[in-house]
């Protein structure tokens, strides 16, 4: 693994009742979603594994699905240990195989991928500015009956005066398998610096898909006409209602990191979604 986890494994003595399991130094934190499937997960792992406080944890785990997964992201970001999820959740794109047994020598086996989130500047029709991180994507949608106008500009550039749609996104390599797919937007490797714009069942251009941008592009949403066509701006789930303008960019100071069984990691994830 890259470094994100030390242990040392000590094989228990023949009169132990549990001599094929591995004891190791490691200090797991489990995080679990509150569906059943992922309490119970929890509760056997703890009376197996133990279980530390996050803060004190040299790797956290996280049981539930991949909404819960980004919440644990975020909730955590500030602290040192790295994220494995285990799948107790249903689609689990950023999980691992669920199962009790070898947690810690999958631990000690894993590769560790780090992500760059998204940072959200969003103003509202009141002049209030809200703020957000992202690690999947960033969209703009229509929350009236009528299309949303948005003018596109990129560094400061305007790059597209109107556009007239449901709605549009701006996602990282990590969230471009998610909202951003089921758009018709590229799937991007996890190892590019750059960022998929794409659009939204477009009206105005008819059939422009968006756009391929640097990552260190900074995007900025203007909505146009905005009290007759109200727009909200989500963040990884997180709205903001009437929005006027929003700005999008990544994040280089926060790296979030996450852990993946040897060969399931998510460049190997992204690759493989490709040719399903």
């Amino acid at each position: 693994m890259s470094g994100a986890i030390e242990a040392f494994v000590i094989v228990s003595g023949p009169d132990d009742p549990d001599r094929n399991i591995f004891h190791m130094s490691l200090r797991i934190a489990f995080a679990a979603s509150s569906a059943p499937l992922a309490q119970a997960a929890k509760a056997s792992l703890t009376r197996r594994y133990g279980d530390h406080t996050e803060a004190g944890a040299d790797v956290i785990v996280a049981l539930g699905g991949d909404g819960f997964m980004l919440t644990t992201l975020h909730r955590t970001q500030d602290l040192p240990a790295p994220v494995y999820g285990m799948n107790r959740g249903t689609v689990g794109f950023l999980m691992n195989e669920y199962s009790e047994h070898g947690l810690e020598e999958r631990l000690a086996a894993a590769e560790e991928e780090v992500i760059n989130p998204l940072s959200m500047k969003a103003e509202t029709n009141e002049g209030q500015i809200h703020h957000a991180l992202a690690i999947n994507e960033v969209s703009l949608l229509r929350a009236g009956p009528q299309a949303a106008r948005l003018q596109i500009s990129v560094d400061g550039k305007v790059r597209m005066s109107e556009l007239v749609c449901d709605g549009a996104l701006v996602a990282t390599p990590a969230g471009s398998t998610a909202y951003n797919y089921s758009a018709h937007g590229p799937i991007l490797p996890i190892g590019s610096d750059v960022l998929a714009l794409t659009a939204m069942a477009a009206f105005r251009p008819r059939r422009w898909r968006g756009a391929l941008l640097p990552k260190t592009a900074q995007v900025t949403f203007d909505v146009l006409d905005a009290e007759k066509r109200p727009v909200m701006a989500e963040a990884d789930s997180r709205a903001v209602r009437d929005v006027v303008r929003v700005d999008i960019r990544s994040e280089p100071s926060i790296a979030h990191k996450v852990l993946f069984d040897p060969g399931h990691g998510l460049e190997e994830r992204l690759i493989r979604e490709q040719f399903v």
